[in-house]
């Protein structure tokens, strides 16, 4: 907040919400908007309308979903950081993974926190991370260092997710452009990194850790 000479004037914290449920993010916005130094100045509910809005809004916060429709919260944090580099990103999300928090770190957000937190530590979290803080759940970084970095490799997460809906080896193969027992190499690759019997417990196990 600044104040001019005479100490009429006040700057607002301007922010752009991502979210995709809108009770959710009608709810944020009418929170967030009471604080005097927070102003929403955005609202989108699908992730590739994150950049265009923001490049339109020139907000001084992003605060991003990760599972929206059109694309990740994490693609858009990582798009944002090149294209609107004065832009902070704080994602908000009901998935609290520790792969997650590796990826969202990697995509250049500022902070990371769930969405069962209350508002005020919201506001402050926003305050934060345009003064240059990291802002993360506790219980989070605690999760995420005893669990450690992914094992899979780009590759081998690409064909877990064309895996996700049971499709095929052919089905997979055709999806990620390789050869079928290129595919069977990277599942099975995948089933033993992640300590499962199958390519759909892979999934799983992959996605509750935020791998994918």
């Amino acid at each position: 907040m600044t104040d001019t000479a005479e100490g009429a004037s006040t700057a607002s914290i301007r922010v752009l919400l991502a979210e995709d449920q809108g009770m959710m993010r009608g709810a944020l916005a009418l929170l967030l908007g009471l604080e005097d130094d927070i102003e929403v100045v955005a609202q989108v509910a699908a992730g590739d309308r994150v950049v265009e809005e923001a490049l339109a809004a020139r907000p001084d916060v992003a605060l991003l979903d990760i599972e929206m429709p059109g694309r990740g919260g994490l693609d858009a944090a990582a798009e944002l950081r090149e294209r609107l580099p004065s832009c902070r990103v704080l994602i908000l999300t009901t998935f609290g993974r520790p792969g997650y928090l590796r990826r969202a770190m990697e995509a250049g957000a500022s902070g990371f926190l769930v969405k069962d937190g209350p508002v005020e530590d919201l506001a402050d979290a926003i305050r934060r991370v345009l003064r240059g803080e990291r802002v993360i759940d506790p219980d989070l970084a605690a999760a995420a260092l005893s669990t450690g970095p992914s094992p899979l490799t780009p590759r081998e997460q690409d064909v877990l997710n064309a895996a996700a809906d049971g499709a095929t080896v052919a089905d997979i193969a055709a999806r990620v452009f390789l050869s079928e027992s290129t595919v069977r190499n990277y599942l099975s690759a995948a089933i033993g990194k992640t300590g499962t019997r199958n390519r759909m417990e892979a999934v799983r196990t992959a996605r509750q850790n935020g791998w994918l």
